[in-house]
């Protein structure tokens, strides 16, 4: 383990395909990761354009069907071999938190929040992953990492109730529920990515998910009224291939080149882009507080995540030989 740590950002090999590896150069990972933080940045002006034209159960369940359409595609064109049943649980929780969970309470929330509100909330998500992820996984990150977790947490509250006029609205709700649901499938995805690549994690979630996505679909369509636009058919094209499988399938394959930490360090701006395509998609009036909440999160992220590479390397530096 320690071996292949070491040697992850000096030479990364990506596999495209069963028994093929690529080697590429650290330039076209990091432009990969870069890539997918921009497509997860524009996920909020995209469904609230989606919502022109569906209801919010529609837009989730085409949104799904779509992307489990794509995903199912690219599965077959690379002939990927089924999961074994042992990951299927797995797999179940992913599509339970990633594919159905976070589209739809953050779209339930996008009907009373602003995008660039939502935004900061969400800002939020890298600590809950973090937090799930030592509670699965039994990793103690240092005392250095909680506490910057717990003043980010601070930020996004102080944030929150300030907004709503010193109460939670029902949108700040359906955010907070988001964090746990996508926490909880982004942490179960990583362990499956330990044994399989991360766009297949993703990809098989979503064709898990597909009955259920069009089952809602079905129910959905007939009670909620469909008014075409532009926006709202570019919104929902967005948020299915763009959001959900183009942007994680770049997203992985960044990640598995330059590695976790380097590609974590580019998601950090997600916040903030996030807040300029609100102003110039949508024309939110940013509030001032939003901004200087986003930075003062993102500081709190970037020290969690110093801190958890430290306690990583003292860790490693620690075991026993040959463990």
């Amino acid at each position: 383990m320690t071996a292949h740590d070491s040697t992850t950002d000096q030479l990364a090999i990506a596999v495209d395909a069963p028994g093929q590896a690529v080697r590429r150069g650290p330039g076209s990972g990091v432009v990969l990761a870069a890539l997918g933080v921009l497509a997860f940045s524009l996920t909020f002006p995209s469904t609230v354009w989606g919502l022109e034209s569906f209801g919010p159960w529609s837009l989730v369940a085409l949104r799904s069907v779509l992307a489990a359409l794509i995903a199912g595609c690219a599965l077959l064109a690379g002939r990927v071999p089924v999961p074994e049943r042992r990951h299927r649980a797995g797999l179940a929780v992913v599509a339970g938190g990633v594919v159905v969970g976070f589209p739809l309470l953050t779209t339930l929330a996008l009907q009373t929040s602003t995008s660039s509100h939502a935004a900061v909330v969400v800002g939020l998500l890298p600590l809950t992953t973090a937090l799930f992820s030592a509670l699965r996984t039994g990793s103690r990150p240092p005392r250095a990492f909680w506490v910057a977790a717990l003043a980010g947490a601070a930020v996004v509250i102080a944030f929150t109730v300030q907004q709503s006029g010193g109460k939670l609205s029902g949108g700040d709700l359906y955010l907070f529920g988001a964090l746990l649901v996508c926490a909880a499938g982004y942490t179960e995805g990583g362990r499956l990515a330990g044994v399989m690549p991360g766009w297949q994690v993703i990809g098989w979630a979503l064709v898990l998910a597909l009955p259920l996505a069009v089952a809602g679909a079905a129910v959905a369509l007939p009670f909620e009224p469909v008014h075409l636009t532009a926006h709202g058919i570019v919104g929902l094209v967005w948020v299915a291939a763009g959001s959900t499988f183009l942007g994680l399938y770049v997203w992985y394959r960044g990640m598995a080149e330059i590695g976790v930490p380097r590609a974590s360090q580019l998601q950090l701006a997600q916040p903030l882009l996030t807040l300029v395509w609100s102003f110039l998609a949508l024309g939110e009036e940013v509030s001032p507080a939003a901004p200087v909440a986003a930075v003062a999160v993102l500081v709190c992220i970037a020290v969690t995540q110093r801190a958890g590479r430290r306690g990583g390397r003292r860790a490693r530096a620690e075991a026993p030989v040959g463990s």
